[in-house]
């Protein structure tokens, strides 16, 4: 008889340890096969280190086919469910379509940016989700500042030295903190003609920086950020974004050449497609992580809506943690429903949240004890550490090469602005040279 076929779609958090438990709990016993844009998962967290020099981009990328044993991967991007012939249909990076049946049906697509109908962002904005916009950003950073130290016009030079930062969440108080940092690290190597100095801005309309952490550990991270020079404006947002700046909200006008966007995400629209009920844009799945009424496909990550057991009425957040969580369910209940052990409902416990605001300062909570400086600091690095499936020891050499040696502040020019536009609907697959299925297939960056 044929082995049983699986079929999981996207590796993020959720599809990467569904398809690593997968392949311990059928040992042969199933054909597993993993569709997804890249041949590598993205450690997210560290992106930020990226960004700004501590890590090379090969550290946070884990190989898929290295570490995932008896596991099939098939590069492309999911186009559609025929839920009743049990098909994927799929395009591949050259474009190519192609289709793979499944017995056994694993949805992971995970989540995009979040656009907000505000003029002038999908255009001058840039997401942070992905390896590509990581690499723009520390492209384009390093540029302003070069560009600035050769200007004649203050004017000019300030505004290149300005970034603004929307979205106080993990990512954007990461981003900003870690940015600031490197951009102060560029003007003592590169002085500034005028003397001026780079300056980082945090918006958000929440009342206080990481607003879904424990207040300690949010005053925690305002005090730090302040302290090292971020303009931190809780309560105010971006209104309008042009070629020259950004209109906040307050009516100041703030002359920049950055605009990094780091609002929250949304659940990946494929799973619209499947006609299935949704709750806020992610698919309805039971307590076993199973849609209703299809035994056979399971959901989980951010693209799922799973009931908070814990919290009955509501749903798990979209975070890491519990994507993580639900693959190891939701390879568990596939296993069972094909005779291997047993299913159970997810649960969890929350083992608490870690901020890494670069050097020897962080927030963490492990367990729910609040730490700050530098214990923090080696709590955040050892729960990566822990947390990476694969690269440890060379993330932990680039921390401690950061720690001895100066950064190469180099640009590299491998991603263009048009290559990464903000409204993209795949955070994984950048649009390289060629078009970015957005009409603007030769379009450079403007500086």
């Amino acid at each position: 008889m044929s082995r049983p076929r699986i079929l999981i779609v996207g590796a993020g958090f959720a599809g990467y340890q569904t398809a690593r438990t997968l392949s311990r709990l059928t040992r042969h016993r199933a054909d597993i096969t993993l569709l997804n844009p890249t041949d590598y998962f993205l450690y997210l967290p560290l992106l930020p280190q990226v960004a700004t020099g501590i890590l090379e981009p090969r550290r946070v990328a884990v190989s898929l086919s290295g570490t995932l044993r008896n596991v099939r991967l098939v590069l492309g991007e999911a186009d559609g469910v025929d839920l009743d012939a049990r098909t994927v249909h799929y395009t591949d990076p050259e474009g190519n379509g192609g289709t793979l049946g499944y017995d056994r049906l694993v949805l992971a697509v995970g989540s995009v940016n979040k656009l907000l109908p505000i003029p002038g962002v999908s255009e001058h904005a840039h997401g942070f989700r992905g390896m590509p916009e990581a690499l723009y950003l520390r492209d384009h950073v390093t540029r302003q500042i070069e560009l600035a130290a050769t200007s004649d016009d203050p004017k000019t030079c300030a505004a290149r030295c300005t970034f603004v930062v929307v979205g106080a969440g993990y990512t954007g108080t990461e981003v900003a903190a870690q940015g600031k940092r490197y951009t102060d690290a560029l003007v003592r190597k590169q002085p500034l003609r005028q003397g001026i100095k780079p300056r980082w801005m945090l918006l958000d309309i929440a009342p206080r920086v990481l607003p879904e952490m424990d207040e300690r550990l949010s005053r925690t991270a305002d005090r730090v950020l302040r302290k090292r020079g971020v303009d931190v404006r809780m309560g105010t947002s971006v209104k309008e974004a042009t070629h020259d700046g950004v209109l906040l909200t307050d009516g100041e006008f703030v002359d920049t050449r950055t605009l990094v966007w780091c609002v929250g995400v949304r659940p990946d629209p494929f799973v619209e497609g499947l006609g299935k009920p949704l709750e806020r844009g992610r698919l309805l799945v039971d307590p076993y992580l199973q849609v209703p009424g299809h035994p056979e496909v399971f959901a989980c990550g951010d693209a799922a809506a799973v009931p908070d057991l814990e919290n009955p009425g509501q749903y798990t957040p979209m975070t890491a943690q519990h994507a993580w969580r639900h693959g190891k369910v939701c390879a568990r209940n596939v296993a069972a429903s094909l005779g291997i052990g047993s299913r159970r409902a997810y649960r969890h416990r929350d083992l608490g949240f870690v901020v890494d605001l670069g050097g020897p300062q962080a927030a963490a909570a492990p367990l729910g004890v609040p730490l700050s400086g530098p214990l923090a600091s080696a709590v955040t690095h050892g729960y990566h550490l822990a947390a990476m499936p694969g690269n440890r020891i060379r993330v932990a050499a680039d921390w401690l090469l950061d720690a001895l040696l100066p950064r190469q502040a180099v640009q590299l020019g491998l991603v263009r602005s048009w290559s990464v536009p903000l409204e993209s609907s795949s955070p994984e697959l950048a649009r390289v040279p060629g078009g970015n299925g957005n009409g603007n297939p030769g379009k450079e960056e403007q500086t």
